[in-house]
């Protein structure tokens, strides 16, 4: 019988040599060993956490380590990790056992020899920490020798140890809303373990569900901007299958429901979603919709397409359309009869993912060369999917990134490019009367500020 941590290493393990989502992973791993309870809690708070706090961890066994982590066999250096994020970030778990069972993958995995030394290191940190609180960060990096190695780092290097994201990253965040919400931006994305649910309100209405998610014993509460969705603990998601599958819910951070919503799709009209998969806004416009009306969902790849015809039919939704297409490239099917087009077009494009780092925190080691290349690829789907709006109508530009790049600056490139269309201002309004104001038509959501997903809306309408 495989434990939690033995679990948890083979799958860091295959993250890291795969370069597999930890997401698809966690999902396939839960299933294979049957997981659950305690011993799926673990597991997955492990292998998150590790992820997310790499950077924070290799500097400690770095600051320990005679041998440079880049040169530790993984048989060594996923044991430590994981051993050091159970010293420092999971109050539950004795620093015996955290150590100990850590040791013990490291012989399973390497060699006696090698447990000896994964043993030696964090026994090194608990007697450099020792009369410190090691579950707050500040004060073991205020010991040595942490101390005076973080004293020789610049001010974006120590970010990166504070907040375990890559130095460029640090830098982007700072460069592009100031130091201060940098830190914040970081710190919120590390913290949140949230999951938002969108009530199918076709099959059931907020007040009813969210009353059984109570019952359950479920800390959950309504979203603020949504008048849809429902926010409670990520562990939750297993505890409301039969919720799921009776097409109650689905799930949807607010921020995408919030995209759906701007998108303003009424009863009878046509829709285009343009880079449509898993689906989640097709399928909160045709619930908007009453189930009335046309939606043409999009993908670039025929296989992800099943995901939409599958979770529409477990909601109830009869309107979606799917379609194969190259939202980068022109179709004369979806620019309709003369070029009439579609009432409303929705375009969230494939971004870099910098918002949506709590729930897949290896977004944040992508190589920002792969992201430098995304705001030509999104231009053109925003100009060539703009092509099907008719007059009048609407076109909704989305991205789950904090990036101006991808965001505000390739949206006020296109309005320059294409003066048949103008910015559209709209609002949100929470249930305890608090707004927020987009500004020339689009609007950015924050982790720290609106408990969202990081995210990006943008409305125009054709003239």
């Amino acid at each position: 019988m495989h434990s939690a941590r033995e679990i948890a290493y083979l799958s860091l393990e295959r993250c890291e040599k795969q370069k597999k989502y930890s997401n698809l992973e966690i999902d396939a791993t839960t299933k294979k060993y049957s997981l659950k309870g305690a011993e799926k809690g673990l597991y997955v708070s492990l292998v998150y956490g590790v992820i997310e706090r790499r950077l924070t961890l290799d500097f400690i066994i770095s600051s320990l380590s005679i041998r440079p982590v880049d040169k530790l066999d993984r048989a060594v250096i996923i044991p430590l990790r994981l051993g050091f994020y159970q010293l420092m970030f999971m109050d539950k778990i004795p620093d015996s056992a955290a150590v100990d069972e850590s040791v013990k993958l490291s012989v399973s995995h390497a060699n006696k020899g090698l447990g000896g030394f994964v043993n030696a290191i964090l026994r090194s940190f608990l007697r450099a920490t020792s009369g410190k609180n090691i579950k707050n960060l500040s004060e073991i990096l205020d010991c040595e020798p942490f101390k005076s190695k973080l004293d020789l780092l610049g001010k974006y290097e120590r970010m990166s140890v504070l907040y375990s994201y890559p130095k460029w990253l640090c830098e982007h965040f700072a460069v592009s809303y100031s130091d201060t919400e940098a830190e914040k931006i970081m710190s919120a994305q590390n913290e949140n373990r949230s999951t938002s649910f969108r009530v199918n309100t076709i099959k059931a209405d907020r007040d009813s569900v969210l009353t059984i998610i109570n019952e359950r014993g479920i800390n959950a509460k309504k979203t603020s901007f949504s008048p849809f969705g429902i926010i409670c603990d990520g562990g939750a998601v297993s505890e409301l299958s039969d919720l799921f599958e009776s097409g109650k819910i689905f799930v949807q951070d607010e921020a995408s429901q919030l995209a759906s919503i701007i998108l303003g799709a009424l009863p009878d009209e046509k829709i285009i979603d343009c880079c449509a998969c898993p689906g989640g806004k097709s399928f909160s416009s045709a619930i908007l919709m009453e189930n009335r009306g046309e939606i043409i969902s999009c993908d670039l790849h025929q296989s992800k397409l099943s995901l939409i015809e599958r979770g529409a039919a477990r909601l109830g939704i009869g309107i979606i359309k799917t379609k194969e297409a190259d939202s980068s490239k022109f179709d004369e099917e979806l620019a309709g009869i003369n070029g009439c087009g579609a009432d409303r077009v929705l375009c969230d494009v494939p971004c870099s993912g910098l918002g949506v780092i709590s729930k897949k925190p290896e977004v944040r080691y992508k190589d920002p060369s792969d992201i430098e290349r995304l705001p030509e690829i999104q231009r053109k789907i925003l100009y060539n999917c703009s092509k099907y709006v008719k007059p009048g109508g609407v076109l909704v530009y989305s991205t789950c990134t904090l990036n101006p790049d991808e965001n505000e600056n390739n949206v006020k490139k296109f309005l320059s490019d294409n003066p048949d269309f103008e910015p559209c201002e709209f609002s949100l309004v929470s249930e305890n009367g608090q707004t927020i104001e987009s500004k020339q038509g689009f609007l950015t959501l924050f982790t720290h500020i609106h408990n969202t997903d990081g995210f990006f809306i943008a409305k125009m309408k054709r003239k």
